[in-house]
């Protein structure tokens, strides 16, 4: 049975959980259920803007896949249609989501979601990104609605994708975790356009049974450009798929309890869905609370890595100083990050999308910015707050270019690194935190040990520093790459709550600068 609590919804799993979550989608963006906290609207926002800067800077240095999409959309022009970044022009909204999601995505410096929830004893674990922003606002632009409405499509959003990652884990059977943004963009799309739950349910029926991507994507020595436009282009035919039950288009029905559908292939069942669903509506538990920053650009199974190197850093100048004395750095984490970041093949990457999940490169990358700090600043800078440290070795996109890559002190610093399984110790405490531990022993004989990091900075459960601060500082990163002014979009950003629908209609008119082509 469907339940529903002054705080959340919850489908069952011997329930028809496509057509409940098109009933809930259109109940909450018809106001008739729900009152998400000032917080969880302020974290939505914050989410937001940190997507739209990442998308901008993308643009403005011509990335590849950002570049073809947004051409592609650009010549699809529709009357009453969605808007690309930087334009004004009206086109189809599917392919304005495609191109604005793939530029989102493109550094993969946006949120994080590990889909962890102890207190329902939902902890699959599944991954997920705060990619699908540009849908909520597409359907504002096509159906003429306010910032408001659109900001409460984006909490939908997040919270849909964000619960399905609690409850199903795709990468288990190598499923690209963006299927269940597409479901989500479904219902969202198709709430704030006037679908019925039918046709929504009819949607998220076609989506899961026509377009699954596989892991493929993201195998191989040296990454595609399906990587990073993977929930973009799901997003795109999610939208289409959307459309066509507008129209009249009948897809599989209650696909979660469908014995031929993905969910009951992998998980068997006697005839329920594998999961109890539970989507919040009103309060401050939304998914998107518990969703991770990054600051800046990695990988986020290396945050851990990142920060205890930073710790041992602060404490030990010594190891920014001259790392030509490090013997060896030793790092020790958990499952998948070992997988993930730790494959052989990306201890030599040769393109950014590769750099950006090699856990050697990306910790070389950040401790030759700080060798690099102590000679422009002084070795003293480290006795600044861990803030101020995050905000000036912060990586951003040039760290990842190919004279970034090809970097003598970055390719010396690389040799010293052993990257270690943790096994069973550090395994059991993922996904709460991200455990790692962080090993420098020098030539002279000094060791340093981070010891155990589980909450780095950016991490939803870390309370030790000023997440705000830091993200102002990434904001005008992205920002100064995209346009010689970044602040007119980071102040409509923030303020997208109080835009009117005019103002929506024309939220991505601005100036992207024309910066170099990003040398990948």
């Amino acid at each position: 049975m469907t339940t529903t609590t002054t705080t959340s919804v919850v489908l069952s799993k011997n329930t028809n959980q496509a057509l409940g979550i098109g009933r809930f989608a259109v109940d909450f963006m018809n106001n008739t259920i729900g009152e998400p906290s000032q917080e969880v609207l302020d974290r939505t926002t914050l989410f937001f803007t940190d997507a739209v800067l990442c998308g901008l800077s993308a643009i403005a240095v011509k990335t590849n896949a950002p570049t073809i999409l947004r051409n592609e959309a650009l010549s699809f022009p529709v009357d009453g249609g969605a808007t690309v970044f930087g334009s004004t022009d009206s086109v189809f909204p599917e392919k304005a989501i495609l191109a604005n999601c793939a530029a989102v995505r493109e550094w993969d410096s946006n949120g994080t979601n590990f889909g962890y929830n102890p207190k329902l004893g939902h902890t699959a674990g599944e991954f997920g990104h705060n990619d699908f922003y540009s849908v909520p606002v597409a359907a504002a632009q096509v159906m003429g609605l306010d910032g408001c409405a659109a900001l409460r499509g984006m909490v939908l959003l997040d919270e849909i994708r964000g619960r399905l990652a609690e409850v199903f884990s795709l990468k288990t059977y190598k499923i690209d975790h963006v299927v269940h943004g597409a479901i989500a963009s479904a219902a969202v799309y198709g709430a704030m356009c006037g679908a019925t739950p039918e046709q929504i349910e009819a949607a998220i029926g076609m989506c899961v049974a026509h377009y699954v991507p596989w892991r493929a994507i993201r195998a191989g020595k040296q990454l595609s450009d399906s990587k990073g436009s993977s929930a973009a282009i799901s997003t795109e035919v999610a939208v289409v798929s959307m459309k066509r039950a507008m129209n009249g288009f009948m897809g599989p029905r209650d696909i979660f309890r469908n014995p031929e559908s993905m969910f009951r292939q992998f998980e068997h069942t006697d005839g329920d869905s594998p999961f109890d669903l539970v989507l919040s509506h009103s309060g401050s538990d939304f998914a998107v609370m518990g969703m991770h920053f990054k600051i800046g650009l990695y990988e986020h199974q290396s945050a851990g890595a990142l920060q205890g190197l930073l710790n041992l850093i602060e404490k030990n100048p010594a190891i920014a100083s001259d790392p030509s004395q490090i013997e060896c750095i030793k790092i020790t984490a958990y499952e998948p990050a070992f997988g993930i970041i730790g494959d052989p093949a990306k201890r030599n990457p040769k393109t950014r999308q590769s750099a950006d999940h090699s856990m050697v490169y990306i910790v070389s990358a950040m401790l030759r910015k700080a060798k690099e700090l102590v000679e422009s600043d002084g070795i003293g800078f480290f006795d600044n707050s861990n803030d101020e440290v995050w905000k000036r070795l912060m990586l951003t996109p040039y760290d990842f270019d190919l004279d970034a890559i090809t970097n003598e002190t970055s390719q010396s610093i690389m040799k010293t690194i052993v990257f270690e399984h943790g096994g069973r110790e550090f395994d059991e405490k993922y996904p709460d935190g991200i455990p790692t531990s962080v090993h420098i022993t020098m030539k002279n004989g000094d060791v340093f040990d981070s010891g155990l990091i589980m909450y780095p900075s950016g991490h939803a459960r870390n309370n030790t520093c000023n997440l705000e601060d830091i993200l102002q500082a990434k904001f005008a990163m992205h920002g100064q790459i995209a346009m010689d002014d970044p602040s007119v979009i980071v102040d409509r950003c923030n303020a997208i709550a109080s835009l009117d629908s005019d103002s929506v209609q024309s939220i991505w008119d601005v100036t992207i600068a024309n910066r170099p082509i990003y040398k990948d």
